[in-house]
């Protein structure tokens, strides 16, 4: 941005030309690619740049051209946002950067929510949609598997290229041209990091460097639109240290305990809170985690290192069909979501089917604010080390991700296998 100064002169140079009433200014908001969670890339509005200079969606800018004032109005982050999307300014503190001292949050000024339009749709409908688009076909899973296929080469390309000095732009930027050229565009934006911490981060500007790990969580869609989703975390220069590769096997370990339990008839909610005591397990066995596992998992103190659900359906779309509601897609009435941190934000709860596609992607990561948050508030202390997890706040993060179908007995990893061990990871990094 320029300095605050000029966009303070620019707004008074239009309130003299104005001279008389208010001026809104409307930024964008973010556009959804299928479903609200994934969006385009943003692209704010010129004049609201212009004028206000700020890169942050939904915000509205006024100018109030009798009183000389100048007002912002946007809906503030909370927690759940620095969860998903790393440390974010107040829109106070984005205010001031323009010279902007007035604010007001959106919500509260309007008294209602956004929308209405989903008030009114057909619940009938959407389950008769549900029911039928859940049961993949034969030929639907050979469109998932072509774009697995790309996959496999995106993520084996990026491992290759994951070398200190690089930057995180030029592994995102091969992957994409890797799906574009095999006709298909990404399925979502890439998220490529080393602050794996940031569970959703599509900042790719930082510059790999030894002894951080790299998330890498890409896929891409099929000329039919049929999509891929795969998380691997590899460590810079391609060799994993003592610490790396202690957690990265808690991990592992998770993901492959879904793959062993995951049949028809079990709950995909019974299946998080299963894999959720393998990573018990291990963080109890680095002493970061005390007391008995059963009890760390049924209180969700695990959860602090893991803030979301296991996985989600997948199909025509990554996040399938949660544009008619993820509460209508993942949960029913004989499965209630929970109300629990992390096992409630699990996308996909309800019992398994034959013909479902869904995500297997634990995760461990270390967010220094949430941390910081719980030990402050003292939230699950009977089960958490907290000097020992205060250790591990450089750490990042470690996500590992497969698509997996539900056969008539069990489940298939879908797809040509995507190195995952240490061995394997090391071994395609070394070429």
């Amino acid at each position: 941005m320029f300095s605050k100064e000029t966009y303070i002169a620019r707004r008074e140079q239009l309130r003299k030309d104005v001279k008389h009433g208010l001026i809104i200014i409307q930024g964008n908001g973010e556009a959804s690619f299928n479903y609200p969670s994934n969006t385009y890339a943003f692209r704010q509005d010129s004049t609201f740049l212009y004028f206000f200079g700020l890169q942050r969606e939904d915000l509205i800018g006024v100018l109030d051209c009798d009183s000389g004032e100048d007002w912002i109005f946007a809906n503030d982050y909370d927690l759940d946002d620095i969860i998903w999307m790393g440390n974010l300014p107040s829109v106070n503190e984005l205010a001031a950067s323009v010279g902007v001292t007035n604010l007001m949050e959106i919500s509260n000024l309007l008294g209602i929510s956004q929308s209405h339009v989903n008030r009114y749709a057909s619940l009938e409908l959407i389950h008769a949609c549900v029911k039928q688009r859940s049961i993949k076909s034969a030929e639907e899973i050979i469109e998932i598997e072509k774009a697995i296929a790309t996959a496999y080469e995106m993520h084996t390309t990026a491992m290759k290229m994951a070398m200190p000095g690089r930057y995180e732009y030029e592994l995102a930027g091969a992957m994409e041209g890797i799906a574009l050229a095999h006709g298909g565009p990404v399925s979502f934006p890439i998220i490529m990091t080393i602050n794996g911490q940031t569970l959703h981060n599509h900042n790719h500007s930082n510059e790999l460097r030894i002894g951080r790990m790299l998330v890498m969580d890409a896929g891409c869609e099929t000329a039919m639109h049929y999509c891929s989703d795969i998380t691997r975390s590899v460590p810079i220069g391609g060799k994993f240290d003592a610490r790396q590769k202690a957690i990265y096997e808690i991990v592992l370990a998770a993901n492959m305990e879904v793959i062993k339990i995951t049949k028809p008839g079990i709950t995909y909610q019974e299946v998080h809170t299963q894999m959720s005591k393998v990573l018990a397990q291990g963080y109890k066995d680095l002493n970061i985690l005390k007391g008995n596992v059963d009890d760390i998992v049924a209180n969700g103190a695990h959860s602090i290192l893991m803030p979301h659900g296991l996985g989600h359906m997948m199909g025509l779309d990554v996040h399938d069909m949660e544009n008619y509601g993820e509460i209508n897609v993942g949960y029913d009435d004989e499965t209630i979501r929970s109300q629990q941190f992390g096992l409630g934000f699990l996308r996909l709860g309800r019992k398994l089917q034959p013909g479902f596609v869904m995500t297997d992607e634990p995760g461990c990561y270390f967010i220094p604010a949430l941390i910081d948050k719980w030990r402050t508030e003292k939230i699950n202390a009977e089960f958490i080390n907290f000097d020992e997890l205060e250790k591990y706040k450089d750490f990042g993060g470690i996500r590992i991700e497969d698509d997996l179908l539900v056969t008539e007995t069990g489940c298939q990893v879908l797809g040509k296998p995507i190195p995952k061990t240490v061995a394997e990871i090391e071994e395609v990094m070394a070429q």
